[in-house]
């Protein structure tokens, strides 16, 4: 499975009140919830992502609350991957969960900027900066969350079998 998409870089510590700041989490409509993903950080986030594009962070992504929406919003609003150099555990498992695809790789995080091509391949965990011209390298999804990805998350992967 390969993903391809313009990176929409931001730095260390994005928590999950910049992911989606809590005065919204009344909405239930995930793409209106998702219409305010990253508006407190980046207010053009959401007239500037494109479907297929990959976020790129620093470290500990999506600290702060075990809030689900975080994940939710960012996949919602047409994010296909997420890579960073860590993430929070509780962020890293909601991700999976809800079929939001992630990798950590520090290499790629520093290499990556605002605006580069990116491809990923999650069989590999190859990623490609076509704009530099630069390859790295993440450690591959095991065929299970390749699966849960794949499936768009946990539910719908157990509900297939």
């Amino acid at each position: 499975m390969e993903v391809k998409g313009k990176a929409i870089q931001y730095g260390d510590h994005i928590d999950t009140d910049v992911i989606i700041p809590a005065r919204y989490l009344n909405i239930s409509d995930p793409k209106e919830l998702a219409s305010h993903c990253m508006e407190d950080i980046d207010a053009a986030f959401i007239h500037k992502v494109r479907p297929g594009d990959i976020m790129v962070g620093g470290l500990n992504f999506g600290c702060g609350s075990s809030r689900e929406h975080a994940p939710v919003v960012i996949k919602e609003a047409g994010i296909s991957c997420v890579i960073a150099k860590t993430f929070a555990r509780i962020f890293f498992r909601n991700a999976i969960n809800i079929g939001l695809a992630i990798l950590e790789c520090p290499a790629a995080s520093d290499g990556i900027e605002e605006g580069d091509q990116i491809e990923v391949n999650f069989d590999t965990g190859v990623i490609r900066n076509k704009t530099k011209n630069e390859t790295y390298q993440a450690q591959p999804f095991p065929p299970f969350i390749k699966a849960i990805i794949a499936e768009g998350g946990l539910l719908k992967a157990i509900n297939k079998e």
